[in-house]
């Protein structure tokens, strides 16, 4: 029906089916990079925009759930909405949630883009957006490409890195979380924060 609103004329059950096949999921259509879906055969500018277009608004309903209200206390909205906006990214990034003294979210920024299994970010950007923001708190994000949220020995290290940083200025560290394609892992939760 997507397609159909952008290319009103011939039947496009064909290329929606062509593209669920390629990539996988109507999910993963939707969360194509935009260059590749402009290479397909029968897609043009007006219906990669439509595509795009869908999952900027399912991205904003999500991160609708979790804005203004306390993040402890919507924790499977925010885990839903950080899925769909990491999940299908097929480079690392991380992100930073910054928190208000009642938990509520101020900012969701991606700091830094990185490889396949690599994002370098440095402690002091984020303490220092931190501050500029009049944050009081952090949760720390990034996805595995691979699927595994199994963290590395680096990301261990850099959550001891921003978490002593961040508690000299006064910010509680609240969470390191990996975002792997359906699966997720707390730092909190399996005890190494």
């Amino acid at each position: 029906m997507l397609l159909y609103f952008a290319m009103p004329r011939g039947d496009t059950k064909p290329l929606a089916k062509a593209l669920i096949n390629r990539y996988g999921s109507f999910a993963n259509v939707l969360a194509a990079p935009k260059q590749a879906l402009l290479e397909t055969r029968g897609l043009g500018v007006h219906s990669v925009a439509a595509l795009k277009l869908v999952q900027a608004a399912a991205l904003r309903l999500a991160q609708g759930e979790v804005i203004e209200r306390p993040i402890l206390d919507t924790w499977n909205r925010l885990l839903e909405y950080l899925t769909a906006a990491m999940a299908r990214e097929k480079t690392e990034v991380f992100r930073v949630l910054f928190l208000d003294s009642k938990n509520r979210l101020i900012a969701a920024e991606a700091l830094a883009r990185g490889t396949v299994n690599h994002t370098p970010f440095y402690p002091r950007e984020v303490l220092k957006r931190a501050l500029d923001l009049h944050a009081t708190a952090l949760i720390l994000v990034h996805n595995h490409p691979s699927g595994d949220p199994s963290p590395s020995w680096a990301d261990i290290e850099i959550t001891r890195m921003v978490k002593e940083a961040a508690a000299v200025l006064s910010v509680t560290l609240h969470d390191h979380l990996i975002i792997g394609n359906g699966r997720w892992l707390s730092f909190r939760s399996e005890g190494i924060l």
